[in-house]
């Protein structure tokens, strides 16, 4: 008898039946990769794109409301969702070194991101350095659009774990709580030396409960607080690190060690640092209100241009103060 079946809330990983994949012949328009190459689809890609949806969907909704011209997000998304997805790539390579560079390894393999291997810090790098040159070529001011993207991306991130669960992965430590996750002992991620039956910690569950409930704490606060120039997405960077670095350390799956810390963790580490220099340098050189949030002279004219002064994110019944 194993504890999956004494405790009847443990969480089952679905069937691998379950990941749909959709199969894309690639090799036949890149032949470098392969004539054979075929790129599969799964459930965990699907959350993402489920992912970058909603947060586009929400950021665009908390734009227009500022005044910002409609459906200018796409000027930034163009650049940030590209970018992003290089920095998550890079990240996982040059984190994983030994999965890609020893004698005989394939080289290709460093960009097959279809093969599975991402991380969320390589994201929010490349993907800052998007966002920036999209504001910089619309006008709208990089923190301001940050502000709006808070909630949004950790909306997102929430749905990218859901795929983690069709994946079978990102579990952590053995656990006798009645809600630990089932895996199959002979999935290749089932950790050596454990016997079959054992129940772990459902640790992408846990993350995506954080990042929902930040989501939403951030536009309560928000509200509340009146949040402006970079200090909601301060807020996200600190709650999002201090919920990554207490899961990185009851994970199992492998991870280069820094200096006794997993690299997710130096990365968590580093999230809420910059948060907190975000917020305090924010709040001692803008005492006032955003008068707009697009850039001095970038400013949309259209018929539309304007907030709504009974929405607390616009800022319509605020005087504008001259920032220091």
């Amino acid at each position: 008898m194993t504890l999956a079946s004494v405790l009847p809330l443990s969480i089952p990983s679905p069937p691998t039946e379950w990941q749909i994949p959709i199969s894309i012949p690639i090799g036949q328009w890149l032949p470098f990769l392969g004539s054979g190459t075929v790129i599969s689809i799964h459930m965990y890609a699907l959350c993402i794109l489920a992912g970058i949806v909603a947060a586009i969907w929400l950021t665009e909704a908390r734009l227009r409301r500022r005044g910002v011209e409609p459906w200018a997000i796409i000027d930034i998304v163009i650049w940030a969702v590209p970018l992003g997805i290089v920095g998550a790539r890079a990240w996982h390579v040059l984190t994983h070194p030994t999965d890609f560079f020893y004698p005989g390894a394939d080289p290709w393999a460093v960009i097959r991101i279809w093969d599975g291997g991402g991380a969320i810090f390589g994201a929010l790098v490349l993907g800052g350095v998007g966002a920036f040159i999209g504001c910089r070529m619309s006008g709208i001011r990089f923190l301001s659009f940050a502000d709006a993207l808070a909630p949004g991306l950790l909306i997102a991130q929430a749905l990218g774990r859901f795929g983690n669960w069709f994946n079978h992965e990102l579990f952590g430590i053995p656990t006798t709580l009645p809600w630990g996750l089932e895996i199959d002992a002979s999935n290749p991620a089932y950790p050596v030396g454990f016997p079959e039956g054992v129940l772990f910690t459902p640790t992408f569950l846990y993350e995506m409960i954080w990042n929902l409930v930040g989501a939403a704490a951030l536009l309560l606060l928000e509200r509340r607080l009146r949040l402006q120039w970079g200090r909601v997405f301060a807020l996200y960077l600190v709650w999002y690190g201090i919920g990554r670095s207490w899961l990185e350390a009851i994970r199992l799956d492998p991870s280069e060690i820094v200096l006794g810390l997993r690299i997710n963790d130096w990365g968590a580490i580093a999230a809420i640092l910059l948060g907190v220099v975000i917020w305090i340098t924010q709040s001692i050189r803008h005492t006032g209100r955003e008068a707009s949030p697009y850039r001095p002279g970038r400013e949309w004219r259209g018929k539309d241009a304007g907030v709504e002064s009974e929405d607390t994110y616009s800022d319509a019944d605020f005087a504008p103060t001259t920032a220091k």
